[in-house]
C-alpha cells in the first residue's frame, strides 16, 4: 500500500511538472518522456562497461579504420551545421551573450532554435559510437569513468534542456561544444586515416588549450548569471547544471595541463576512438 501510494504521487509530480513542457515538441521523437532516453544510455552503459569487454574477451579486436575515418568526418560535417544553425537561430542574429532568455514563440527564428536543439541532443547518442568503437577495438583502457559519465549525462540532462529551455543562454556551451568538435573530430578523422596522415597533425599540441579555453568560456558566460540584475531567464536550475559542468572539466582540463606541461610529465597520447599515432 505504501509503495502504491508513493507511486501514485510520483506520477502525479511528473504530470505537474511536464505541464510546463514546451509545447513546440509535442510529437518529436523521443521528446515524449525521459524514459526512452534514460533506457539508451542505461543500455549503453552496460554495452560498454560490461556485456561488450566480455563478448569480445576471447575474439580479435575489429579493424574499423575506414569505418571510424567515415564516422569522423560525417562529425565534423554534423558539427559544422550545427554550428551554423546555432548561430542564424540566435547567437549571430540578435543574442547579447548576456541575458538571452527562451523565445517561446513560433517565429520562424524560434523554430529554428528548437530544431537545432533537438538536433545537438540527438548527435550526442551518435557520439556513443566513440566507446562502442573502443570497445570492439579492445581499447578498455580508454573506457574510464569519466569517459563513459560525459557521454552519459549529455544526452540525459539535454533532453530536459531540450524539452523546457530550447535556446537562449543555456545553448551557448553547445555552440562552442559544436565549434570544438569541428577541430577535433577533423583531428581524429585524420588519425583514422592512418600513419601516412600523421605530418599533418602538427597542430595536436593546441587540442588541450582548445578544450581548456572551451570550457573557461563557458564557465565564464553562465557565470554571469550570478552577477546580472534581475535576469529573468526561465530556468535558473539549468544555469547552475551548466556551471557546475563547466567547472568540473576545467578542473580536469587544468589538472591535465598542470602534469603535462608545467610539471613536464607527458600523460598518455590524447586519443579517440582508440586510435594512437602508432595505429
Amino acid at each position: 500500500m505504501a509503495l502504491s501510494n508513493l507511486t501514485s504521487k510520483a506520477v502525479l509530480l511528473y504530470d505537474e511538472w511536464i505541464k510546463d513542457a514546451d509545447p513546440r515538441l509535442e510529437g518529436w521523437p523521443l521528446m515524449s518522456s525521459p524514459f526512452p532516453t534514460t533506457f539508451i544510455i542505461g543500455t549503453y552503459i552496460y554495452f560498454v562497461t560490461s556485456l561488450g569487454p566480455k563478448l569480445m574477451e576471447n575474439k580479435k579486436p575489429f579493424e574499423l579504420r575506414q569505418i571510424m575515418a567515415f564516422y569522423n568526418f560525417s562529425v565534423v560535417i554534423l558539427s559544422l551545421y550545427m554550428t551554423y544553425e546555432f548561430l542564424m537561430s540566435g547567437w549571430a542574429t540578435g543574442y547579447s551573450f548576456r541575458c538571452d532568455i527562451v523565445d517561446y514563440s513560433r517565429s520562424p527564428t524560434a523554430l529554428r532554435m528548437v530544431r537545432t536543439c533537438w538536433l545537438y541532443y540527438f548527435s550526442k547518442f551518435i557520439e556513443l559510437l566513440d566507446t562502442i568503437f573502443f570497445v570492439l577495438r579492445k581499447k578498455n583502457n580508454q573506457v574510464t569513468f569519466l569517459h563513459v559519465f560525459h557521454h552519459s549525462i549529455m544526452p540525459w540532462t539535454w533532453w530536459f534542456g531540450v524539452k523546457f529551455a530550447a535556446g537562449g543562454l543555456g545553448t551557448f556551451h553547445a555552440l562552442l561544444n559544436c565549434i570544438v568538435h569541428v577541430i577535433m573530430y577533423t583531428y581524429y578523422g585524420i588519425c583514422s586515416l592512418g600513419p601516412a596522415y600523421h605530418k599533418y597533425l602538427w597542430w595536436k599540441k593546441y587540442m588541450t588549450t582548445i578544450q581548456l579555453v572551451q570550457f573557461i568560456m563557458i564557465t565564464a558566460h553562465i557565470g554571469q548569471i550570478y552577477i546580472m540584475d534581475d535576469c529573468p531567464y526561465q530556468y535558473p536550475i539549468f544555469m547552475f547544471i551548466i556551471w557546475l559542468y563547466g567547472s568540473m572539466f576545467l578542473v580536469l582540463f587544468l589538472h591535465f595541463w598542470y602534469h603535462a606541461y608545467t610539471k613536464g610529465q607527458r600523460l598518455p597520447k590524447m586519443t579517440r576512438n582508440g586510435i594512437n599515432k602508432d595505429q
